[in-house]
């Protein structure tokens, strides 16, 4: 179910780094020096997001398999 979450990854001139965050998983966030690294980190990221949800009996919202934004 990972792989079917949107993700957004984009270069931050701020912090000097590739970010992804998941718009559907509020807070869900991860960076990295090149968009391979914030990629694995961020799906690492969900992993951890679920688990955390499921620990505390929070809803798990489902993936909508469509783009949910537009640049």
């Amino acid at each position: 179910m990972i792989e079917k979450y949107e993700i957004i990854l984009y270069w931050s001139d701020e912090d000097r780094v590739f970010i992804a965050e998941v718009p559907e998983l509020p807070g869900c966030m991860a960076h990295g020096d090149s968009q391979e690294t914030a990629l694995s980190s961020i799906k690492q990221a969900i992993t951890l997001w679920i688990d955390t949800a499921r620990e505390f009996g929070d809803a798990i919202p489902q993936p909508k398999g469509h783009r949910l934004m537009f640049a």
